[in-house]
């Protein structure tokens, strides 16, 4: 992160709990300032340009849903956590609906606050990142109005869950499974805005360097062994992987991602157990020369009439998809490394993903000298 993103105003009157605070993120890395009043507060906030304020609800001057407004009218991109003695759940709640990221219920632990600070400026680079994507049209521009009216509603829907949860009998069978469900929605949503924004997000070409696409495939699986634990025993994954391949030019976090989206489809696809073959090789023609990766796996194959439509944003044959992790796969692969990204696919028959990028510039190649 950048200095300025780093950067912590604690507000609260009780300037002995505010340096508590303050020494505590101090610990953790970052910049922090105090200020005892709502006044000092607003102050602050236009002449050190925090990237988090620790609000406390009420303050000697002000109230916090003041200081929340103003905050956000003169420092949109500031995140604001909402500090609130028990009891007072309902109004940070409220002030969520009204722009602030997160709140945290008095007395805390350091390790919840410390979380709700890293979470709160993970959204913080969110929002910034949102006013960026504006190159695109005008299908695609939507996408961080999406982003931004679905995740205001989701934290105070998460903050509302968490209030339930402490104050109910989660020993009733049927509450704790209606808590669970509303878990796994708000993730299901908050996993589709992601992939919104995953899909207009701008190439990064600082972030290139030159990677093994073996030792690629080797973090992705071992992911998806974390990621479907339960299916271990049903699915194997057999590696014929080239060695001493030719490196690539890329960027490690977006081919890392389109190599998760697609294997994954390939585990979701084999649920009742199946196998899946991740093959590597190095193809010298055409110039300069390409990795090729092929993902095959042995499930129930495509209908034939789906095929032409799996890159297009929003299509998708399954009963809780996206429609949108194989449009990024193309938009990484083919739009931002130069590369190609093929289907090939049968009902009954399996499916086989090829993809391949071009060798890096200077790169070593098997059997040359």
């Amino acid at each position: 992160m950048e200095t300025d993103q780093k950067k912590i105003l604690v507000v609260d009157d009780n300037l002995e709990l505010a340096e508590m605070v303050a020494k505590l993120l101090v610990h953790y890395g970052f910049l922090v300032s105090i200020a005892p009043d709502g006044r000092t507060a607003l102050k602050k906030v236009l002449a050190e340009s925090p990237g988090l304020v620790l609000l406390d609800l009420n303050l000697p001057d002000m109230s916090g849903g003041e200081v929340l407004k103003k905050i956000k009218e003169t420092k949109n991109d500031t995140a604001v956590i909402i500090l609130t003695a028990y009891g007072g759940e309902q109004v940070a709640v409220d002030l969520m609906k009204a722009g602030a990221e997160d709140f945290i219920s008095k007395p805390f632990d350091n390790e919840l606050l410390i979380r709700a600070v890293q979470e709160g400026f993970k959204i913080r680079e969110a929002q910034m990142e949102d006013k960026k994507l504006m190159r695109f049209s005008s299908f695609e521009k939507f996408f961080p109005f999406l982003a931004h009216e679905i995740r205001n509603p989701l934290h105070a829907i998460s903050g509302a869950l968490a209030i339930i949860q402490r104050r109910s009998n989660l020993q009733d069978e049927m509450l704790a499974k209606s808590v669970t469900i509303i878990q796994e929605e708000i993730q299901h949503l908050s996993g589709f805005v992601q992939e919104c924004l995953d899909f207009i997000r701008p190439p990064a070409k600082s972030r290139f360097i030159k990677v093994d696409l073996n030792e690629v495939i080797s973090v992705v699986t071992n992911i998806l062994f974390h990621i479907f634990e339960q299916l271990s025993g049903k699915i194997k994954i057999r590696e014929e992987l080239q060695q001493e391949l030719p490196k690539v030019w890329v960027n490690y976090e977006e081919i890392k991602h389109a190599f998760l989206n697609i294997m994954k489809n390939s585990y979701e696809a084999m649920n009742n157990g199946g196998e899946l073959i991740v093959k590597t090789r190095f193809k010298s023609e055409p110039s300069p020369g390409w990795v090729e990766v092929i993902f095959a796996d042995n499930g129930p194959g495509i209908k034939k009439e789906s095929l032409s439509s799996l890159f297009q944003p929003f299509y998708t044959t399954k009963l809780r998809g996206t429609g949108l992790g194989l449009a990024i796969c193309r938009r990484i692969i083919a739009e931002r490394h130069n590369g190609k990204i093929l289907i090939e696919s049968a009902e009954g028959k399996g499916t086989v993903v090829t993809v391949e990028l071009p060798k890096a510039q200077g790169a070593e190649v098997p059997g040359e000298s």
